[in-house]
């Protein structure tokens, strides 16, 4: 019986040193990064130089495509965006995709669009199916962080002009 406390307790510690976090939540970009569903979209915060921005105090809302989302834009967008020299066109992307405060799910629902730190209003429609923000389903709500929330989204949405 002893063995096994012992390898619960260590098993439980390993976790919170593999988290980091000792109980304390991590901010967006740690938990985006902490999520290998979400690597395209921490390589490109990364590559926008974004990460301070979405690693201050907020709160901010994002909603975050996946890396199946990014898998369905045209082949070779990623990559362009990636360069250099599409920095700019990235970050009004990426800013396309967070709202400043902190939007939890039920107030979600209420809304039918929010401004973006971009500056362009996203849509959101609700159904029975559940959430679109554009054309995006939402696919997972409320993932706190430190300093705001997260949604996941299944579609990169993109800012219209």
């Amino acid at each position: 019986m002893k063995l096994v406390s012992t390898m619960l307790l260590a098993a439980v510690f390993s976790a919170n040193v593999m988290a980091g976090s000792y109980g304390k939540k991590m901010d967006i970009v740690d938990t985006a990064a902490n999520n290998s569903d979400f690597s395209t979209l921490v390589a490109a915060v990364k590559a926008a130089g974004l990460v301070d921005a979405l690693k201050a105090d907020g709160p901010l809302t994002v909603f975050a495509p996946t890396n199946e989302a990014f898998a369905k834009l045209p082949a070779g967008t990623v990559e362009s965006l990636l360069l250099p020299e599409n920095k700019d066109k990235l970050i009004q992307i990426l800013t396309y995709h967070v709202v400043a405060g902190e939007v939890m799910a039920a107030d979600v629902v209420k809304l039918t669009s929010a401004t973006t730190l971009e500056g362009s209003d996203i849509t959101v429609v609700v159904s029975d199916g559940g959430v679109k923000v554009d054309n995006a389903n939402v696919v997972t709500t409320d993932i706190k962080t430190s300093n705001g929330v997260i949604h996941v989204i299944d579609t990169v949405i993109m800012p219209k002009g």
